[in-house]
């Protein structure tokens, strides 16, 4: 197992404690597909992903539907998305994805958050050397599936890495060849349950349990933002 491996074990850190925060979450990112490519699925490769990841997560069709359909109306709220870094305590990367029709007000929110956790706000771009952008998709797996041929397959399409988690398929690539892998997929008939795109860390920190515990409520502070919608951090798996 390498690296993409190692990052879901120490991902551990729930990225959002309720459905409705999902579902906000997921709408939001509809809005954005939609505005940058019509509310088609057919003709729009990540509102067609991303109403199959609101499926999984058992979102209504309806919520579906109207978030599709909001999206198109004049008066609707462009979202902007915005990454913010910094550090928690004891020297933990923290990278803070947003999707927010307001930046001022989420810059102020997410820079209180690390103030009053101990942590501290820095400047874009200071920990790209930290992290790698990935691409993942976790795909349902079919009977007669072979994981080694499938990776053999998907080398061209640079696939870095691909395991079996609960019964379904993860599979782990740079960021940019996210397009070809989904039609690669999609050819193959495979169910697409979800997709993200990932920062993966280059070098991780080990802490003490005490340790981790203050890093974890700075994060999930973070988390419970409804402009996050992902918390990246460079914490060893134990």
């Amino acid at each position: 197992m390498g690296r993409a491996f190692e990052y879901r074990k120490a991902r551990k850190m729930k990225r959002w404690g309720n459905m409705a925060r999902v579902f906000t979450r997921i709408g939001r990112e509809i809005t954005i597909a939609v505005k940058a490519s019509g509310p088609d699925p057919e003709g729009n490769p990540r509102l067609r992903l991303l109403i199959q990841t609101a499926k999984s997560e058992n979102m209504p069709k309806d919520n579906v539907e109207r978030a599709i359909k909001k999206a198109t109306e004049k008066d609707q709220k462009d979202y902007k998305e915005v990454v913010y870094e910094g550090y928690a305590p004891h020297g933990i990367a923290v990278l803070v994805e947003t999707a927010t029709d307001n930046p001022t007000r989420t810059v102020a929110n997410v820079r209180s958050y690390f103030n009053k956790f101990g942590g501290s706000l820095g400047t874009t771009g200071m920990l790209d050397f930290l992290f790698e952008r990935k691409c993942s998709f976790k795909v349902e797996m079919k009977e007669g599936i072979n994981l080694e041929e499938l990776e053999l397959e998907l080398i061209d399409f640079g696939v870095e890495e691909i395991f079996a988690e609960d019964e379904n398929i993860m599979i782990f690539a740079e960021f940019t060849n996210f397009g070809p892998i989904q039609r690669f997929l999609e050819d193959r008939k495979m169910n697409i349950l979800s997709f993200n795109f990932e920062r993966i860390p280059n070098d991780t920190k080990s802490l003490s349990p005490e340790q981790l515990e203050e890093v974890e409520k700075l994060i999930e502070k973070i988390e419970e933002d409804e402009d996050v919608t992902n918390v990246f951090h460079n914490i060893k798996a134990s």
